[in-house]
């Protein structure tokens, strides 16, 4: 059995990343999740891509989990490109190879940048329902969530199931709360708050300061990107659009498209199963094998 085991990284302002590290002895593959997710989200599929021989490293990004909460407040896209890339140089410098990414909403828009601006630097990209056009009304959707009860809190591990299933019906109700527990963390008043700075959202450099910009700048520079990219989509998706998810792949030149049906945004937590079998075979290593 591979064990997973601790590994730190350092991101663009010095600030500390906290990762795991499953360690299948080949191919890195960086996990960056999604905003208001840490590196828990990927607990199963990185197992599976160890077993498969290859290196899966999962990391919380700037303000998420176990990361540090950044003194400067900048949680822009672009702050978490440039993290991204320090995280993809460093693991580079490790493991003597280019890692592969796989990168859900924050976490694939951070790599996409990170690619783009500083590239070349990775070996292959799994962007997980995100393109750089986004459906503003899921987008509000999705921020309008994660705020409601961000200071607020929840008084229980019960109560935050519940919100969350009132906000993603289709998904089957949980069977254990131990989950839920690593995205929440338990403050000194005795209520659970998400694991993420509310500056995220609410700060003055947020994450939609420069948004608008940065995604403009994405899908210009799209068809200079020749880095073979698989995009993962929810087909219940708020956010990606089949309209966006063919436009991507009609300008990235190595770029393919999947749909996973029964999935919403959060493709992962919603099948996973489908979604480690199609990255798998994506990365060269088909399960069957």
């Amino acid at each position: 059995m591979i064990e997973r085991k601790a590994i730190s990284f350092v991101g663009a302002e010095g600030n500390r990343l906290t990762g795991d590290i499953w360690d299948g002895g080949g191919q890195p593959v960086v996990f960056l999740h999604g905003g208001g997710q840490t590196r828990r989200a990927w607990d199963a599929t990185a197992r599976d891509v160890a077993k498969r021989g290859m290196r899966a490293i999962a990391v919380d990004q700037r303000g998420h989990g176990e990361s540090a909460w950044v003194e400067s407040g900048h949680y822009g896209f672009h702050h978490y490109g440039e993290d991204a890339a320090a995280i993809f140089h460093q693991v580079h410098e490790r493991f003597h190879t280019r890692p592969a990414a796989v990168g859900a909403s924050l976490g694939g828009l951070a790599s996409l940048t990170a690619e783009m601006r500083a590239g070349p630097i990775l070996d292959a990209l799994v962007l997980v329902d995100i393109t750089p056009r986004l459906d503003p009304v899921g987008v509000d959707r999705i921020q309008g969530f994660m705020g409601a009860r961000m200071e607020e809190g929840f008084a229980s591990l019960e109560e935050a199931a519940d919100a969350i299933a009132a906000y993603l019906p289709h998904r089957a109700p949980r069977r254990s709360l131990e989950g839920l527990r690593k995205n929440l963390r338990q403050d000194e008043d005795g209520r659970y708050r998400w694991h993420w700075d509310p500056a995220f959202i609410k700060g003055a450099v947020n994450i939609n300061s420069g948004a608008e910009a940065l995604m403009q700048e994405l899908i210009a520079g799209l068809p200079e990107l020749h880095l073979p990219v698989l995009l993962v989509r929810g087909m219940r998706s708020e956010l990606v659009q089949e309209s966006h998810a063919r436009e991507f792949v009609s300008l990235a030149p190595a770029a393919s498209y999947v749909d996973v049906g029964g999935a919403g945004h959060m493709v992962v937590g919603d099948r996973n199963d489908v979604f480690a079998s199609e990255i798998l075979k994506f990365l060269g290593r088909d399960q069957a094998a």
